[in-house]
């Protein structure tokens, strides 16, 4: 039997998407070796069927990728390479906060760094609108801080 504690831990109230400006590095090495087909010849076959795998791969690996906030805790699975899935409680998070580059404020992504458990570091990159997680994150810190524990 569940109690009302566990299951309430296990509820989702957020769920991140990564963005698919992940693939945006594979589609331009895919254009230019079409660009260059050409002049090249087939030799550049070669970095058309490396842009054709990594975008495969990177599509592969936004499809598995994962960002959830329960009450007391977030799950991160960064994607298919890393094995990896980070677990962290929301107490031991010290700091939460996001950057955007350039490309990112135009195309709403950026990435995600969480300092937690003594200056362990966990950067999380590509996540759609980085500010409105962060400041979903940091509302169920508050929350959590705000709630007497129990003896």
């Amino acid at each position: 039997m569940i109690d009302s504690g566990q299951e309430e831990e296990k509820t989702t109230i957020y769920r991140a998407k990564f963005h698919w400006a992940v693939l945006l590095g594979p589609i331009l090495v895919v254009i230019l070796g079409g660009l260059a087909l050409k002049t090249q010849g087939y030799h550049v076959m070669v970095l058309i069927a490396f842009g054709l795998g990594w975008g495969l791969f990177s599509y592969m690996s936004l499809s598995k990728s994962e960002l959830r906030l329960t009450r007391k805790r977030v799950f991160i699975n960064p994607g298919l390479p890393w094995k990896r899935s980070y677990d962290i409680p929301l107490d031991k998070i010290a700091v939460v906060d996001f950057y955007q580059p350039s490309l990112g404020s135009i195309l709403d992504f950026g990435k995600i760094i969480i300092i937690h458990d003594r200056n362990v570091r966990s950067v999380v990159r590509f996540v759609s609108s980085p500010g409105e997680v962060v400041r979903e994150m940091q509302k169920q810190i508050i929350a959590l801080e705000s709630t007497p524990t129990k003896p």
